[in-house]
C-alpha cells in the first residue's frame, strides 16, 4: 500500500522475490498521523504514476482495517482505530491512485484485526459493532468505487469472508452499490463454488486449475447456476479492458519529486509527545552525539509482503553526513533479539557521560518485533532500549529521544523523560524529516490516530 513491489519474475527465490526500486512512502500508520486528506490523495497520485511507469494495473491497498489491539503485527499497514479517520484517509488515497487509471484493492474485507491464526480464526461481531466500528471505513471508501475489494482470510461469525453472501453480495454490492471486482487475499479462497455464489470473482494467486474444474463440474451438475458464473466472468473482463485502456507504454514517473513528497509526509506525521525543557528545536551549530542503531539503520517500513525496495533511502546519520553536520555516534544496542550488547551499551554511556551538546537517542521496535504474519506478544520495547533510556536519564543529561515503530509501546520511563518525538515508520526520507524537525526546519504537526495504553491490560 505504501509503495510498489513489482517483483522480478526471474528471481527464483522461494521466499519473497526481489523487486524493482520504488518510493517507500511512510506507511498508513504515519500517513494517518498527518490527518491530511489532501496529502493522502497526493501520495495516491504519486503511487498511481509509478504504477503506470512500472506497468502495474492494480495496487494492493489501502488497508483500512480497524486497529482493535496495539498487539496486531500488521497495524503499521492500517490507518487508525477510528473508523471516520480511516475512511477519510483511505478514500482520499483511492481517489489519488485511480485518477491515473490505476486500480486499488480495498482490503481486507472485513474484521481482519489480528495476524495470529488469521487464515482460520472467526471474528465474532454483533451487528452494532460491525456497523459502528468495523464496516464504516470500508463503506466510505467504497463510495469512491475502488476497482477491487479484497476478501480477507478470516471467518466473520463462522463464515469465511470469501464465501460470505451477506457481506459480499447483500452489504457490499446491493447496499453500498459496489460495481467492481472482489478478489481473494492470497490463498484466502475457502470454497471456490460457494465463493462464486457469494460474488467472489477472482481467486489469487491460483489453484493450478483445480478450482476451475470444480466450477465446471458444479455448472454441469446444475449445483451452480451458469448465470452466477457469467456475472463473475463479466466483472473480470470489464476490469481487464479498463486496465488495458489506461496503460501508457512510454510513461516515466518522477521518482525525485516522489522522494520529496515522502519527506513532506514524514515531516507532517512526526508527533511531538514531550518538550518539557524546550530542547527542541535544537541549535544546528551545537555539538551532536547520536545514540542508537536505529539512527544509522533506519526502521522506515514494516515487515512482510509490503516491504519496498526503496528508490533513495536516507537514515538520520546519512542525512547528517549529506548535510555536512559533524557528529559523534554510538550504536548502543544491536538490532537482534532484545538488543543487548554490553560493549555497545558501555560505549554509549561513556560517550554521553562527558558530552556537552545535543544528544539524540533513537529507540523503537526492530524488524523482528512486528510483522505481517504474527502478532506481538507484549507491548514492551526491546529490553536494551529501555535500559539505555534509563541509564541516560540517570546521567542527568538532556536527551532528545526519537521513537520508531509501527504501533504503540509501553514507556515506563516517560515521566522522567523531558523530550520525546514519535517518528513511527517515516519512509525512505525519514532521516531527513527527523533532522528537519529536530533542528526547527519543520513543525512536528502530527497527531495521534490511535490510543497509546499506559499498561498492557489497558487494551
Amino acid at each position: 500500500p505504501h509503495g510498489l513491489r513489482q517483483e522480478d519474475e526471474d528471481d527464483h527465490n522461494v521466499g519473497r522475490k526481489s523487486s524493482s526500486p520504488a518510493t517507500a512512502f511512510p506507511p498508513a500508520v504515519s500517513l494517518a498521523a498527518t490527518w491530511n486528506e489532501d496529502l493522502a490523495k497526493e501520495v495516491g497520485d504519486a503511487l498511481g504514476k509509478q504504477c503506470l511507469d512500472q506497468k502495474v494495473d492494480i495496487l494492493l491497498g489501502p488497508g483500512v482495517n480497524i486497529k482493535r489491539s496495539p498487539l496486531c503485527g500488521r497495524n503499521f499497514e492500517y490507518f487508525s482505530e477510528d473508523p471516520f479517520l480511516a475512511g477519510k484517509m483511505g478514500a482520499a488515497y483511492i481517489e489519488g491512485v485511480q485518477q491515473n487509471g490505476i486500480g486499488t484493492s480495498l482490503k481486507h474485507f472485513c474484521a481482519n484485526n489480528n495476524e495470529h491464526l488469521r487464515m482460520t480464526i472467526s471474528s465474532i461481531v454483533d451487528e452494532r459493532a460491525l456497523r459502528e466500528i468495523y464496516l464504516p471505513a470500508f463503506e466510505t471508501c467504497v463510495k469512491k468505487q475502488p476497482y477491487t475489494v479484497m476478501a480477507s482470510y478470516n471467518k466473520i461469525n463462522g463464515v469465511y469472508a470469501s464465501d460470505n453472501v451477506r457481506l459480499l453480495d447483500e452489504v457490499l454490492r446491493k447496499e453500498w452499490g459496489f460495481e467492481g471486482l472482489v478478489v481473494s487475499d492470497w490463498n484466502a479462497t475457502n470454497d471456490r463454488v460457494e465463493g462464486i455464489r457469494a460474488g467472489m470473482d477472482l481467486e489469487m494467486p491460483a489453484s493450478g486449475g483445480k478450482n476451475d474444474s470444480l466450477i465446471v463440474e458444479a455448472v454441469k451438475k446444475g449445483t451452480l447456476d451458469e448465470s452466477a458464473l457469467d456475472k463473475v466472468v463479466e466483472r473480470i473482463l470489464t476490469l481487464l479492458f479498463k486496465c488495458e485502456k489506461a496503460r501508457k507504454d512510454d510513461y516515466k514517473a518522477d521518482y525525485e519529486s516522489a522522494h520529496e513528497l515522502a519527506r513532506r509526509v514524514a515531516e507532517e506525521s512526526i508527533i511531538l509527545l514531550k518538550n518539557d525543557e524546550n530542547l527542541l528545536p535544537a541549535d544546528e551549530e551545537s555539538d551532536l552525539l547520536v545514540i542508537g542503531a536505529l539512527a544509522k539503520h533506519s526502521r522506515y517500513q514494516g515487515s512482510g509482503s509490503s516491504r519496498i525496495n526503496p528508490y533513495k533511502l536516507l537514515s538520520f546519520t546519512d542525512c547528517l553526513t549529506e548535510r555536512g553536520k559533524k557528529f559523534d555516534y554510538a550504536e548502543g544496542y544491536t538490532l537482534k533479539g532484545n538488543g543487548h550488547d554490553e560493549r555497545l551499551y558501555a560505549e554509549a554511556i561513556n560517550k554521553a557521560k562527558n558530552f556537552e551538546g545535543t544528544i539524540v537517542c533513537f529507540i523503537g521496535l526492530t524488524d523482528n518485533y512486528e510483522s505481517e504474519g504474527y502478532d506481538r506478544t507484549h507491548l514492551s520495547l526491546p529490553a536494551a532500549h529501555d535500559k539505555l533510556v534509563n541509564a541516560l536519564k540517570e546521567l542527568g543529561k538532556d536527551v532528545v529521544f526519537v521513537l520508531c515503530g509501527g504501533s504503540p509501546v509501553l514507556m515506563p520511563w516517560l515521566k522522567n523523560t523531558s523530550t520525546l518525538i514519535n517518528a513511527y515508520l517515516p519512509g525512505e526520507a525519514g532521516g531527513e524529516a527527523v533532522y528537519d524537525v529536530i533542528f526547527g526546519k519543520a513543525n512536528p504537526s502530527g497527531k495521534l490516530a490511535e490510543t497509546c495504553p499506559l499498561a498492557e491490560n489497558d487494551s
